[in-house]
């Protein structure tokens, strides 16, 4: 398990070192989102099913919603009274013309994850409310850490093949920098069990989230290379069940176009009363 572990973070880096300014090649992903199935969707809807609850949850009635997906299909049937806007870098979004916006499954995606937080930001009224979900980073871990070791022991050599999705925290600060209010990330993994391997990736097309890095390898992957992989993934991440799992890592963000009425911290040192008072205890100051 170690070694999967090791060969997994390995390529990671490899990647890094090796990879162009532009992480996704858009043209494929475009390709790959066409050729998506209604039996792949159940990831989207997943997420559109969490997205309504929470925004549910918020005491307040939005009137000119707008959502980014590739897949209207399963979104609008959440939010029926939504403007739906393409993925893209350059979102069809108005500045201020929204009360809310959904960030649908594609940030993980995107090259400048800044800019189409910044985008989403403008887009929205004073104290209007922005709600993303992504994939993470701990996202097909297993089928990761699989194919790096499978692909190093039978060409010598790893390509990147899975998204680096950025992690909670990282996501996270990416609300601040876009200049949101009231910042909130969170994170719920998935965990979907297959038969095996090979129906794992049978689903990762038909969900339209196939391989379209743009340092990608540009020839079909050896049938030696996937066999080993499945190989790999039975002996390490079999269930109880005899299934195999596989990890989803749904990171959830949430943040405000700011506005007056929000509320806003206390100066530092504007507090009228001392903390050991209210607590009924005493103070004892810190050694040098």
């Amino acid at each position: 398990m170690r070694a999967l572990f090791e060969v997994s973070v390995a390529a990671f880096y490899v990647f890094l070192m090796t990879a162009q300014p532009t992480l996704t090649d858009l043209k494929a992903l475009t390709h790959r989102r066409a050729r998506a199935t209604a039996r792949g969707m159940f990831l989207q809807q997943a997420a559109a099913e969490e997205v309504q609850d929470r925004v549910g949850l918020v005491k307040k009635a939005f009137t000119a919603p707008a959502i980014v997906t590739a897949f209207p299909q399963v979104w609008e049937a959440a939010f029926p009274k939504a403007k739906i806007v393409p993925e893209g870098e350059v979102l069809a979004l108005e500045p201020q013309a929204h009360d809310l916006v959904i960030h649908a499954m594609g940030l993980h995606w995107t090259n400048d994850p800044i800019g189409q937080l910044i985008q989403c930001r403008r887009a929205l009224r004073p104290d209007g409310l922005l709600q993303a979900v992504a994939l993470g980073g701990q996202t097909l871990h297993e089928l990761r850490a699989c194919l790096g070791q499978a692909e190093a022991e039978v060409t010598g050599g790893l390509s990147p093949r899975i998204a680096p999705m950025g992690e909670l925290r990282d996501l996270g600060a990416l609300l601040q920098r876009a200049g949101l209010a009231l910042p909130v990330a969170d994170s719920q993994p998935l965990t979907v069990e297959y038969e095996d391997a090979w129906a794992l990736m049978r689903d990762l097309r038909e969900m339209g989230e196939t391989n379209a890095l743009q340092a990608r390898l540009r020839r079909p992957t050896g049938r030696a290379v996937l066999t080993r992989a499945a190989e790999l993934y039975a002996t390490h991440f079999t269930a109880p069940s005899g299934r195999v799992t596989a990890t989803f890592d749904m990171i959830f963000l949430a943040g405000w176009a700011p506005d007056e009425s929000q509320q806003k911290p206390l100066r530092p040192g504007s507090a009228q009363q001392r903390l050991a008072d209210a607590l009924n205890s005493r103070e004892e100051p810190l050694p040098d």
